[in-house]
Formats: structure tokens, C-alpha cells, sequence
């Protein structure tokens, strides 16, 4: 699963997008396959970029947290109330999974020598290229320092579009938690991305 862009929220919900939600789960869990499908379709470049932050860019830990996620759904289905809307219901195993995922891996350093072959830019668009990378990562660096709930909290905000509701209902926490930890890691994100202004 890729992304074409990983900045800038998600598309707006419709109230039919949920109404056929319920509709594909109720088949779903009846084992219909292809409503699965519909629903990862739906569903699913959301969760793997929600991931693919969560986890520190790694492509290759967010597609393994994703497929968690999704298997893990498939499984809870049955067991899937319908007190929140599908759409947090899945990003709230998303989480979990990721979450899991870091408990088990400790963060690797940088190596400086893997830049070191970098060749200087030889026009204008291989510069701005490069400055685009260099911000992305930056981005993904202060991320990555950020307090777990915090990155959370921002990712689902700022990327994924979600309400303040629907953010405390994903995370299990108040909406006032949801908005201190949203400042909390504004400021923070701002501090540290201050020379990119």
C-alpha cells in the first residue's frame, strides 16, 4: 500500500459513507469477503499512512501494522459494536498495533555515512527535491520525538482530518485530552520546525 502524499487531511466523511459502513460490516461479518475488501479499500491508504507516521516512516513496519490491523479486524468483526463509526474503530487497532510494534523495537540511529554519498544538486528542481526530503524527515524526526499520545493526536488531526470526537473516541480519552495533547505537540512541532519557516 502507498500514498501519494502523506501531508494534509483526509477526504471530509459524508453521513453516507457511514450508512454503507454499516452496511459492509453487517455483510462482513456474515463472512462476505468482498464487503471486507470494499472496506479495506475504503478505509485502508487512511490506515496505512496513519501507520507509516506512528511507526517513524518505515514503509516496511507500517505495511506489517497495517495487515496486523486488518487481520485483526477481519477476526473482531463479530465482536465490533458500533458505538463508534467504523472509521475510528479501525484506526484505534491501527494504533494498538503500532504501539506494539514500538514496545518491541528499540529506535535506530542514523548512520551520517549512508548521506555522505550525496552529490551536490545540479539544477533548481533537484534542489528543491532535496530541500523537500530534508523537510519531510525533519518533520518525521520531530515526530518521532514526540510523546506517543501527542504524535498520535497530531497525526490524526492534522493528516487524517478527524474531529476532536471522533480523536477521543480512537485514543479512548476525553475530547480535553485530545486538545491538550493537539496544543502540546503544536508547540512543540513548531519549536522544532521553526528554520523551516
Amino acid at each position: 500500500m502507498s500514498t501519494t502524499r502523506d501531508a494534509g487531511p483526509g477526504p471530509e466523511r459524508q453521513p453516507s459513507d457511514e450508512s454503507s459502513d454499516d452496511a459492509l460490516v453487517r455483510a462482513a461479518r456474515l463472512g462476505d469477503q468482498d464487503a471486507f475488501a470494499a472496506i479495506v479499500d475504503r478505509h485502508g491508504v487512511g490506515m496505512h499512512r496513519y501507520a507509516l507516521r506512528l511507526v517513524g516512516g518505515s514503509h516496511a513496519d507500517a505495511a506489517e501494522v497495517t495487515q496486523d490491523a486488518l487481520v485483526s479486524a477481519w477476526k473482531s468483526l463479530p465482536s465490533f459494536a458500533g458505538s463508534s463509526s467504523l472509521r475510528t474503530w479501525l484506526f484505534r487497532i491501527v494504533h494498538r498495533r503500532a504501539a506494539d510494534l514500538t514496545r518491541r523495537r528499540r529506535p535506530v540511529p542514523i548512520d551520517d555515512q549512508l548521506l555522505s554519498h550525496l552529490v551536490p544538486p545540479a539544477s533548481e528542481n533537484a534542489l528543491r527535491s532535496i530541500l523537500d526530503e530534508e523537510l519531510a524527515q525533519a518533520l518525521q524526526r520531530s515526530l518521532d520525538e514526540l510523546p506517543w499520545h501527542q504524535r498520535a493526536v497530531w497525526l490524526l488531526r492534522e493528516v487524517e482530518g478527524m474531529s476532536y470526537d471522533e480523536i477521543a473516541s480512537t485514543l479512548a480519552m476525553t475530547v480535553g485530552s485530545v486538545r491538550g495533547h493537539l496544543h502540546r505537540g503544536r508547540r512543540t512541532l513548531s519549536e522544532r520546525m521553526a528554520r523551516w519557516r
